[in-house]
């Protein structure tokens, strides 16, 4: 099992990409911690991975407040003395309050880049402080391809959140290099989760997204467990700084 004997911190685990990843992450040999919101649907994941024989834990946490965050960590390192994963996978999309700029409120604004970008900084933050006591580990952001590209012009903020998750990946990655600590993004594409429900509401619009994409298909939750397996993993020892898409290929086209 390649993440036999790690402890791993999946934010935004009790759905969607964040729930399939903790799930994997078991799998391989982590005890997981479920840190989300929703507390029964958090429970309902941590029940499916002690079902599978791996001990998981569900730690109710907001990551935009300092003190949520400060207390899910804590509550790893009382339960399992080190952190080695983070996996900072928890995110919001507004759609209908995320507007071109112009239009877009201030407390919009807030309220995505609180979650999208003080809540991965803060996690970060904090377990950075433990893995630099334990001498090591990973920290795998997830951004997405908006980051990279002005491919959704009405999602201002989720966008410009999502390309500073890039950015402070890769300075973390620079500053910690030397302490063992790694820093990676994983960009998936166009994934039919539930934060993207809203653009498939319609077969039409499901269609056209998909007809867009070189492999064929909408990507799921699946399709990113083993590049983020990979990237906790030592498998990933000399990576650091990257930033790995899963897109089916639209961004070469």
């Amino acid at each position: 099992m390649r993440l036999a004997q790690k402890i791993a911190i999946i934010t935004g685990a009790a759905r969607g990409l964040g729930a399939a990843v903790a799930e994997r992450f078991a799998r391989e040999g982590a005890s997981v911690v479920v840190a989300d919101t929703d507390e029964t649907l958090g429970t309902e994941v941590v029940c499916r991975v002690r079902a599978a024989g791996r001990e998981a834990y569900f730690v109710k946490t907001d990551i935009s407040s300092k003190d949520s965050v400060n207390n899910l960590m804590d509550t790893a390192v009382g339960l399992f003395g080190r952190i080695d994963v983070l996996y900072n996978n928890a995110g919001i999309l507004l759609d209908g309050r995320d507007l071109p700029a112009h239009e877009l409120s201030l407390e919009t604004w807030d309220a995505v880049m609180n979650v999208n970008l003080r809540g991965p900084f803060l996690c970060a933050k904090h377990a950075i402080k433990q893995m630099l006591k334990q001498g090591g580990g990973s920290i795998v952001n997830v951004s997405s391809r908006t980051g990279l590209f002005g491919c959704a012009p009405k999602l201002t903020a989720y966008s410009a959140g999502k390309a500073g998750l890039i950015g402070l990946t890769r300075v973390m990655a620079a500053a910690y290099a030397r302490s063992n600590i790694r820093a990676n993004t994983i960009i998936p594409g166009t994934m039919d989760t539930p934060m993207n429900r809203y653009l498939f509401a319609e077969s039409a619009t499901r269609e056209r997204y998909r007809s867009r994409i070189p492999l064929g298909r909408l990507g799921s939750a699946g399709d990113i467990e083993g590049i983020a397996v990979f990237l906790a993993s030592d498998e990933s020892a000399y990576c650091t700084g990257g930033a790995y898409v899963c897109d089916g290929g639209v961004t070469t086209v």
